[in-house]
């Protein structure tokens, strides 16, 4: 998946600005693509010379902005990745490596980074929660768009569930073989 493909997706939800995009980004798709407001503008001109995009430009006295939409070319390129396979993710977690290393030289000098990390997936697990209660506790599943949206949002919390299950396995584990 490239960032474009994201990108094409958040505007045809909604044809937006760059700063409205990169804000809706780290609100949602932030959650499971990582990229820099930078990085966001950088693709969006790509975009735009590819004719995936085009702006509708908006002039006050101020400034003039600029909102992005999707043209017929960026829903052609959107529909055609749809469609091709991808396989599963893989696991790329550089702390599984270092417990690996730690598993060779022992001493539980990644315990304390362990610990660091339940704390942030128990935050992380608190706002998809809050999200969750606001947007979705009532909804009954008749809106295809929105069960969609609802699902996503279910496998991030219970990715957060299972990283915080792991997590509460391992660390007192280890703590006691640093006891032994």
């Amino acid at each position: 998946m490239s960032l474009a493909h994201v990108l094409l997706t958040s505007l045809i939800e909604k044809p937006s600005t760059g700063i409205d995009l990169g804000r809706r980004f780290d609100r949602s798709m932030g959650f499971f693509w990582n990229a820099t407001h930078q990085q966001i503008y950088r693709e969006l001109n790509g975009m735009l010379q590819k004719g995936w995009i085009s702006t509708i430009e908006e002039e006050s006295e101020n400034s003039r902005k600029k909102t992005y939409q999707v043209e017929q070319l960026g829903r052609t390129e959107l529909a055609d990745w749809m469609v091709k396979q991808s396989p599963p993710a893989q696991l790329r977690e550089e702390l599984m490596v270092r417990l690996r290393a730690e598993a060779q030289f022992g001493g539980n000098t990644v315990l304390p980074e362990l610990e660091r990390h339940l704390e942030l997936h128990q935050e992380k697990l608190k706002i998809y929660q809050s999200i969750f209660a606001k947007d979705f506790q009532h909804e009954d599943d008749t809106d295809r768009t929105l069960f969609i949206h609802k699902m996503i949002l279910q496998l991030g919390i219970n990715l957060e569930m299972g990283w915080i299950d792991w997590l509460e396995t391992i660390i007192p584990q280890l703590k006691k073989f640093s006891q032994n």
